[in-house]
């Protein structure tokens, strides 16, 4: 969970379109806007390295300062280049950390190649959510969730209802209708590949049986000639 809180500068800055952010970008900058808790607006820049570092941690309670001012905020969006992953632009919401805020937080699966309808079966384990809303205390926002799927078999569903929240935290998507993760049986191609495979294992199998019957047949036909001479 985020016991700590991460400190991150940044710069107070006129808005500007988007050739001053691209500016910005090439100059190692990030643009970024602050807002919520009753207060204006404030645009800003940070440095992108020092950003990354402090939003390593998802969820984590950002201790910003602007202007000298600390306040506890938490990002609230992020906006990437779809080729080389970089920021381009983030928002950042102001807290306050003895209020509970509500969030999305990553859903990990864990066990999925445990799953006996995977391993055993060849069957195909989608995760269907990715993330999940919650509402907790800023400091007790997780990183991300964990639901075991070791023991799904084929034809299997989650439901959200099958993940346990951390203390504190409290789940507020549909617990009877969110689906989490289905496992589905194998798919045509694996099994018509894997029945061909088979197919030539019992074939190879077979060849040698074959021949011996050939050469007993021959013996059969030379002892004949032989008899009749």
């Amino acid at each position: 969970m985020a016991d700590e809180s991460t400190k991150l500068e940044v710069e107070v800055r006129e808005p500007g379109g988007s050739r001053t952010a691209r500016r910005l970008r090439r100059d190692g900058r990030v643009p970024g806007v602050l807002y919520g808790g009753g207060e204006e607006a404030i645009s800003f820049t940070v440095d992108a390295r020092l950003l990354r570092l402090a939003l390593a941690a998802r969820g984590a309670v950002i201790e910003l300062s602007v202007g000298g001012k600390a306040t506890p905020v938490v990002l609230k969006d992020i906006t990437r280049d779809p080729v080389r992953g970089d920021t381009l632009h983030v928002d950042l919401f102001r807290v306050d950390l003895n209020k509970p805020i509500q969030t999305s937080v990553p859903l990990h699966l864990v066990g999925v190649e445990d799953a006996p309808g995977v391993r055993e079966d060849g069957g195909v384990l989608e995760q269907v959510t990715r993330e999940i809303t919650v509402e907790a205390l800023p400091a007790a926002i997780p990183e991300f969730i964990e639901l075991d799927v070791s023991d799904m078999a084929v034809n299997d569903t989650k439901f959200l209802n099958a993940v346990v929240a951390p203390d504190g935290v409290t789940l507020l998507d549909d617990l009877d209708e969110t689906v989490i993760a289905s496992l589905a049986p194998p798919r045509v191609e694996e099994v018509e590949e894997e029945i061909e495979s088979e197919t030539e294992v019992v074939g190879e199998g077979e060849a040698p049986a074959e021949a011996e019957a050939d050469e007993e047949s021959g013996g059969d036909d030379a002892g004949g000639d032989d008899a009749g001479e």
